[in-house]
């Protein structure tokens, strides 16, 4: 399930990422956004049932930052700062998942996926908060795409290790 919603997510980031690029429009992107923010909150219900409370807690926190994000498009918000505010925690919670993936499950690539994932969201606090350019969130969206959810997503669902 984890990996299906990997690609998934891709449906979100690289139209968000081509919208500070200025292709595309918010209202458009806000629908996938929410798409996407609630597919994941379910993924994360469903791996809790499945006794993977681990891969839930990061499923759950980046789901309700798509959500976030999802409103924040289609309603307009000028000052993004909430939405800037919950992508803090976010990175703070991708942070510690990128120890645990180092200090306590081994897994190398998933460590340099969380700490992708840390980039990330602090980017969008920065953005939200004035201090960091749409264009450079944008290009870490569109590189971290293949890098943090292709890579892992289609070399594991097709049964291929992940490269370290």
């Amino acid at each position: 399930m984890t990996l299906a919603i990997l690609i998934a997510i891709s449906l979100m980031w690289l139209p968000v990422g081509l919208l500070f690029l200025g292709h595309g429009e918010p209202k458009g992107t806000g629908a996938i956004c929410a798409f996407v923010g609630i597919c994941v909150v379910v993924a994360a219900f469903v791996n809790v049932m499945q006794n993977d409370a681990f891969t839930a807690g990061l499923l759950f926190a980046h789901g309700l930052l798509y959500c976030v994000v999802a409103y924040a498009l289609l309603v307009g918000l000028t000052d993004l700062r909430s939405m800037g505010n919950v992508s803090l925690t976010v990175a703070i919670i991708s942070f510690i998942y990128t120890m645990l993936y180092y200090h306590v499950k081994g897994s190398n690539y998933f460590t340099l996926a969380c700490a992708g994932y840390t980039v990330l969201t602090l980017e969008v606090w920065l953005n939200a908060y004035g201090k960091l350019p749409a264009k450079v969130l944008a290009w870490s969206l569109i590189i971290w795409v293949p890098i943090g959810l292709y890579i892992p997503a289609f070399l594991l669902l097709s049964g291929k290790p992940l490269p370290f």
